[in-house]
């Protein structure tokens, strides 16, 4: 990051001209000052005058200073690669889709937001300073970019060192990055592959540290701690499906900390500075990367045909090991999980096959055929259970696959967030080994799982966590545990009191976002606060007022105080802004339903339905409503549908079986009951409506 001026301006702001979806913006200067003429958060042109430049290469983008002492991100970026590749040029980050004024993406909002967005990890000792009364910023730094504080923490005892010239162990820095101190790396000759001398016991501080910025996380604390663990400060995301292929290949923006910790080199030891220079930002052996890789992998057995099937001058190592994506239009970024090309795993989950990126006229059984030939033996894969998990039902799948210890910690704790209800006892041990491992993504994973467990269940197990030395372990325990805060033992209710000031704090933290205040909102909800509740759900729609889920969690709120005319009125009035948006029409349908307005709740419900026909519930709650108001047989056709598209959902398996035995329709019933009992085999319902249509039929 960088003030705006002749020598850090890259960009052509000589009269250039940008056409964006028939709307042209205008880039040009003004004496000293760099212009771009665009449109404004309500559709008009408008000059905003760019205050400073953020990045270099391949792009750089600009910032504008808006008042509140908001700093905004523009759309157009100028492609800093040379004109032969490409470069030279203006473009849009999103090309192939209109974002509009009133869009949440339109730079002008706050997902564009530098303060809150990108700030952090661009400057050095970023202060937000938010106040949410005024709804403004007075953001601070130390330095305006990252220089060396950012990672080493507070440099005062360093330069004292430095002027006496005596060093103490650390240099006189909060943090030295000693991983490796008494490690080293020694070849194997018979492998061709380097061993650490001692392995890893403990999360590592150079990994940790460099994933504050290197990963996709939210930050939960004010003030950075150096030297702690990751999760410690920030709240680090899983294999969710919109980052990540259900293999962990990345797919949104994930900025490596995710897909490193998958590999089996992150497990071996290996830390980022193994690889990159973190001052120069260059790899330790120059431009070639194969010859990063030699450093601990013999090319004499690794960089051959016999290895790869291919010459080396025709592959390098991360073209099959590490796939890139482009990011931001030009930026091609490389997954670090260092992972083996499974064309397998291609056809079972549809994850990405690195042999296609080059071998575009083969299939996936070619090439599956091709690592065969060279002697590939593929292992157990964690891709198999977390595409199960995503489809559908799939615990016993999931349960097994998460106490795989050769598994990475990242993948098994995301197989956890992806168990469904019920949960029976092999679910329980599961949740309750993970509550106790060495890694805080597991134990993250586990308080998320145990939330809608029995209280008698929470009570047994995971409170302890209340008392995590990990912060977000801590604040998911306070989300966990909420509930039930007054049954907790006394230590344990202690241990929660301080758990959800942490909780409070974190998220107040970030209350310029309405997402931080939706999650206040919930969890004053789960501490029977309702009236502090809806007074974050309407602050949240105060800043976005097209924020749909927090005006859900408000007409919730609502409806338990019985304020039906209320909700109804907020509904109506998100729809005005969102027509199609078929969360706030399905909801909109069940107020009307409730206020006696079935022919008016029961076609909300039908928009909702045909606007996402792929969501289940919305299947659910139109076929319970047809089958109420007398349409039973639009209902069954309906279900029936939807089962055929969902086969192990609990409610509509249910809600079929149950109204087809009502219809008379036993046989069919019974057929419905019996799959359903295979997914849901302990489920005491099931077995005794089955027990029921048994003796009906045979009647």
């Amino acid at each position: 990051m960088q003030i705006a001026n002749q020598t850090t301006v890259l960009g052509n702001f000589n009269n250039a001209e940008f056409d964006y979806f028939g709307n042209k913006t205008r880039f040009l200067t003004r004496g000293n000052e760099f212009i771009v003429a665009t449109q404004d958060a309500n559709g008009r042109e408008q000059e905003f005058k760019v205050a400073y430049t953020f990045g270099v290469t391949p792009l750089q983008q600009y910032l504008v200073e808006f008042p509140g002492g908001r700093m905004q991100a523009l759309p157009f970026s100028w492609d800093t690669r040379p004109a032969a590749d490409g470069g030279m040029r203006w473009f849009h980050l999103y090309p192939d889709e209109y974002i509009g004024p009133g869009d949440e993406l339109h730079w002008t909002g706050r997902y564009q937001n530098w303060n809150y967005m990108c700030a952090e990890c661009h400057s050095t000792n970023l202060e937000m300073g938010y106040d949410a009364g005024t709804d403004t910023f007075a953001t601070s730094y130390s330095e305006l970019s990252v220089g060396c504080e950012a990672c080493h923490g507070p440099g005062s005892d360093h330069v004292v060192q430095a002027n006496s010239g005596t060093f103490d162990d650390q240099l006189g820095l909060a943090l030295s990055f000693s991983d490796r101190s008494t490690s080293s790396w020694t070849m194997d000759p018979e492998s061709g592959i380097a061993r650490r001398s001692e392995p890893p016991d403990h999360l590592a501080q150079e990994v940790e540290s460099c994933g504050r910025c290197h990963s996709r996380r939210g930050p939960i604390s004010t003030d950075y701690e150096y030297g702690k663990p990751l999760a410690d400060t920030h709240l680090p995301a899983l294999i969710d499906e919109r980052l990540y292929f259900s293999d962990g290949q990345i797919k949104g923006e994930v900025y490596v900390y995710g897909s490193f910790i998958q590999s089996r080199m992150y497990q071996a030891g290996v830390t980022c500075s193994d690889c990159h220079n973190p001052h120069s930002a260059s790899l330790r052996t120059g431009d070639t990367p194969s010859d990063i890789c030699s450093q601990c992998h013999l090319p004499s057995k690794f960089a051959t045909k016999e290895h790869s099937g291919h010459a080396s001058t025709d592959a390098m190592c991360v073209d099959c090991h590490m796939a890139a994506r482009i990011y931001m239009g030009v930026d091609a970024r490389r997954d670090h999980s260092f992972r083996i090309p499974r064309p397998d795993i291609h056809d079972k989950t549809g994850a990405p096959n690195a042999c296609s990126n080059c071998h575009t006229d083969k299939n996936t059984s070619w090439a599956e055929s091709a690592l065969n030939a060279l002697g590939a033996t593929p292992r157990p894969h964690y891709a198999t259970a977390i595409a199960a998990g995503r489809q559908g039902y799939a615990n016993d799948t999931l349960t097994e696959a998460s106490t795989n210890a050769d598994f990475p910690a990242i993948a098994r704790a995301t197989m956890l967030t992806l168990l469904a209800a019920p949960f029976g006892v092999d679910e329980m041990a599961a949740v309750e080994l993970a509550l106790t491992d060495p890694d805080p993504l597991l134990r993250i994973a586990a308080l998320r799982t145990l939330r809608p467990f029995p209280a008698e269940t929470k009570l047994a197990i995971g409170g302890e966590t209340l008392n995590d030395p990990i912060r977000s372990v801590r604040l998911q325990a306070a989300a966990t545990f909420a509930d039930i805060r007054d049954l907790l033992p006394l230590e344990q209710t202690r241990a929660f009191g301080r758990a959800a000031e942490e909780y409070r704090a974190a998220y107040t933290m970030l209350s310029s976002s309405p997402d931080a205040l939706m999650n206040l909102g919930n969890f004053e909800i789960a501490n029977g606060n309702l009236a502090r509740a809806t007074d974050y759900f309407e602050q949240a729609l105060k800043i976005d007022v097209t924020f749909v889920p927090a005006r859900l969690n408000l007409v919730d709120t609502l409806r338990q105080g019985q304020d039906e005319t209320r909700v109804e009125e907020l509904l109506r009035q998100g729809i005005a802004i969102a027509p199609s948006n078929a969360a706030l029409r399905h909801s909109l349908g069940l107020s009307l339903i409730r206020t006696g307005q079935h022919e008016a709740g029961l076609s909300e419900l039908r928009q909702a339905f045909e606007f996402q026909p792929s969501e289940d519930r919305y299947a659910y709650v139109l076929s319970i409503a047809l089958n109420s108001l007398g349409q039973q047989s639009e209902a069954l056709i309906l279900l029936e549908n939807a089962y055929q598209a969902s086969p192990t959902h609990y409610d509509i398996g249910w809600a079929l079986a149950t109204i087809l035995r009502d219809s008379g329709d036993y046989a069919r019933a019974h057929e419905i009951a019996d799959q359903l009992a295979g997914y849901y085999p302990d489920d005491g319902n099931i077995a005794a409506l089955r027990q029921w249509l048994a003796a009906a039929i045979v009647e």
